[in-house]
């Protein structure tokens, strides 16, 4: 009796409290907090399953990407250099283009000194190596990405770990190019294996090292010379972050 007396209370209390409920936007069915002025195409978007390019340079980098084997893509902060990189590397490697995925960056610091880092190996590189995380996560998703590092089939490695390697059947970015020297690029460039895309990355005028110990500006120019590699220029109007980041790079 107790217990049937305590289910009866109970609903009779919850009864009581959807009595009381009041809708907090009255009003038709199928009522949508976006509807004024709402516009499904023009939502900014987080994720989108097919990368477009924003502008002519961009196209031609995605063109390049698809057709070369090497690729050097050069251009200011915010162009989207490396995320449409890693976007079509993840795009080849779901195609079954490529067997893997493999993103490097020199391990050099912005202009200040972290000093010794704790922990691993894994653990000192992740703050250098932390936005290509980041742009994989967004194409694969947390989970995903993990697994597929935990087999092998992505790779986030630094610079200094490319010597001696021969990468076939993988795609692989180089990002971050002109904090590399001129022997370290010709170390990375001569990597590139069969049925493999190499994709190199950056601005030679943000590099962190002394100007003239920078190589991506002299490769850039010296393998415009060669019909089978693409060297793409991006430039200010290309920018697609904030409209400022544009504005002052013209100053800047």
């Amino acid at each position: 009796m107790a217990k049937r007396s305590a289910r009866q209370a109970q609903v009779r209390e919850s009864r009581t409290r959807e009595a009381n409920v009041r809708a907090l936007f009255p009003g038709a069915p199928g009522w949508h907090p976006l509807d004024e002025g709402y516009d499904e195409a023009s939502r900014e978007q987080r994720y989108v399953k097919t990368v477009r390019p924003m502008g002519e340079n961009q196209q031609s980098l995605m063109a390049a990407m698809e057709t070369k084997h090497m690729v050097v893509a050069v251009g200011p902060a915010g162009t989207g250099k490396t995320y449409l990189a890693i976007a079509k590397a993840v795009e080849a490697f779901e195609a079954g283009k490529v067997a893997r995925i493999l993103l490097t960056r020199p391990a050099v610091e912005a202009g200040e000194s972290l000093g010794y880092l704790p922990g691993s190996l894994e653990d000192k590189l992740a703050p250098y190596l932390r936005p290509l995380y980041d742009a994989l996560n967004e194409r694969l998703g947390g989970k995903r990405l993990k697994t597929l590092m935990t087999d092998g089939s992505i790779e986030i490695a630094p610079v200094a770990y490319m010597r001696g390697r021969t990468l076939n059947n993988a795609f692989i970015v180089i990002d971050e190019a002109q904090n590399c020297t001129y022997g370290q690029i010709k170390m990375l460039l001569t990597r590139l294996g069969w049925n493999s895309t190499m994709v190199l990355t950056g601005d030679p005028d943000q590099t962190d090292l002394l100007p003239e110990l920078s190589g991506l500006a002299e490769i850039s120019r010296r393998l415009e010379a060669l019909d089978d590699v693409a060297v793409v220029r991006l430039r200010e109007q290309d920018i697609v972050r904030h409209p400022l980041v544009a504005s002052m790079l013209t100053v800047l």
